[in-house]
């Protein structure tokens, strides 16, 4: 049986579908582009909606953050069975889905939609990427990774048509285990991805300046 994947005859319903969505930056009717923001366990949409202050992008960027129910979007560990972190983990992908789909009504393309994800966002937000590979405009993982007790490369199909991937994260993370990232790189470069991978030894569980900087030569 393959993944899960979300299309628009294929709706998932799950605990996150109703919750709220925070906006910031540009109003997507004057937006250029959009960055689809995922916060991480225990935190909310408007912590990792504050990040977006530090990127300076000279594009004009609409920023949208969805809320989990509970503030978490799946109940364990990323390294988990994905089915144990079942109905959390569909609902979330069905989360981002919507958001792109709502995005795309309002004028902005995939092409440039951001994805980025801290933490248990930066998993589920590499997962969605990677399920529904797209040449969207990048993916930013900081301090995550493929979600799953393993990684099947073969269960990851499609063409990523050399979209940027930023995966940051330290090499003593009690959450993200080095080798789930060294493998994630290994999956998004198989999906025709351009990977940027940087290892900070001794940082812990945080996001840093180098990271910062990462990001804003993605988005210009």
């Amino acid at each position: 049986m393959g993944l899960f994947t979300v299309d628009k005859d294929k709706h998932f319903k799950g605990p996150h579908q109703n919750t709220r969505i925070l906006q910031a930056g540009a109003p997507v009717a004057e937006a250029e582009a959009a960055m689809i923001m995922i916060h991480g366990r225990g935190a909310g949409a408007q912590s990792i909606l504050q990040l977006a202050s530090e990127f300076r992008s000279q594009r004009k960027i609409a920023y949208y953050a969805p809320q989990a129910s509970g503030y978490t979007w799946y109940p364990n560990s990323f390294l988990a069975p994905t089915e144990q972190n079942e109905p959390g983990l569909s609902s979330g992908l069905q989360k981002i889905y919507d958001i792109i789909t709502d995005l795309e009504a309002n004028g902005i393309a995939k092409e440039n939609t951001y994805l980025l994800g801290f933490s248990q966002g930066a998993c589920l937000a590499s997962e969605y990427a990677a399920r529904h590979p797209y040449p969207y405009a990048g993916l930013i993982a900081l301090s995550g990774g493929l979600i799953g007790d393993t990684v099947e490369r073969g269960n990851y199909k499609g063409d990523l048509g050399g979209m940027p991937v930023f995966m940051g994260c330290s090499d003593t993370d009690p959450h993200i285990p080095k080798e789930r990232v060294d493998i994630s790189e290994i999956v998004f470069k198989q999906l025709n991805a351009e990977v940027t991978k940087s290892i900070y030894p001794g940082m812990g569980h945080l996001v840093n300046k180098d990271e910062i900087e990462h990001i804003r030569k993605i988005i210009g």
